[in-house]
């Protein structure tokens, strides 16, 4: 099958590299075109624009960094609005409010194709093993068009709605992670008095009732940074799970409510990436506060 992808930063240059290994002919555009150059060398072909792309596919995965993002992709000069829709299917798999996704789909189905909503939960790795989990939001004919493919990229893919559903699960899938990372950050802080080895403290707070899953993963992530070392490519960097939050939050206020505590690990995500660490992981943020913690203390 022919699928176009839009947008081939860290995750959507995994989904392209996944959907080339499972034998699909695959196409590329970026706003730069030198971040699709690994995938050109596997195998993909470039387009020099998201018209052009839509063009030559019967479906596009976008994959965009945010809600302007996916606005200029859609709708700007040679954007996929701009291209003969008719017939082929659209899923979008950025992480936007809610409306945006509305809107767009809105105006993809006026175009004559149709639009699905995939928001995925995990990052490079799962990406490139298919084993991303998925929150489909459009309707049901256009979600089991979609889904094969989907399942091709997701160990898991849940249809939870109508479009705009898969942008809400997606928020709230994230935001309890985000905010523990900064929770850890502060469990960290109070435990700097014990001066006791990085790891064993890392082994100590995971094995507990309110850890998650990803620290499971992430704690020798985390002790080596908190020992001074070094970790690997950032998986889900802080300037991108500052967005998350920050998109969250602002969704809150559109459905009359508020979200304190996502509030409140926002602006602590912000002050991490305002000290420089926006292109870090997001394990950095705990490790951030706890040594921000102790070198402001009186």
């Amino acid at each position: 099958m022919k699928i176009g992808v839009c947008g081939t930063g860290k995750m959507g240059s995994a989904i392209a590299l996944r959907l080339i290994e499972v034998d699909h002919e695959v196409a590329v555009w970026n706003r730069n075109p030198d971040r699709t150059k690994p995938l050109i060398d596997a195998g993909a072909k470039q387009f020099g624009t998201p018209a052009e792309l839509a063009g030559a596919c019967e479906i596009v995965i976008s994959m965009l960094l945010n809600d302007a993002a996916s606005d200029a992709v859609y709708n700007g000069p040679d954007g996929l609005l701009t291209a003969e829709l008719n017939g082929k299917l659209l899923i979008d798999t950025s992480t936007v409010l809610p409306e945006t996704n509305v809107k767009l789909g809105s105006a993809v189905v006026a175009a004559g194709a149709g639009f699905v909503e995939c928001p995925v939960g995990g990052t490079v790795g799962p990406a490139r093993q298919g084993k991303l989990l998925g929150f489909a939001g459009g309707t049901a004919a256009d979600v089991a068009r979609a889904k094969p493919v989907l399942e091709q990229l997701c160990r898991r893919v849940e249809h939870v709605g109508a479009v705009g559903a898969g942008a809400t699960m997606k928020l709230a899938v994230n935001l309890p992670l985000l905010v523990y990372w900064q929770a850890l950050g502060e469990s960290l802080a109070i435990c700097k008095s014990l001066n006791l080895p990085p790891e064993k403290v890392i082994d100590i707070l995971s094995d507990t009732s309110g850890t998650p899953v990803a620290m499971k993963g992430r704690g020798p992530d985390i002790a080596k940074l908190l020992a001074g070392e070094t970790i690997g490519a950032p998986a889900f960097a802080i300037s991108a799970a500052k967005k998350d939050l920050a998109t969250a939050v602002r969704f809150a206020e559109t459905q009359h409510t508020t979200l304190p505590v996502a509030a409140s690990a926002l602006a602590c995500f912000e002050k991490a990436e305002a000290a420089g660490l926006g292109d870090a992981d997001a394990v950095a943020v705990p490790v951030f506060w706890a040594n921000s913690s102790a070198t402001s203390r009186p």
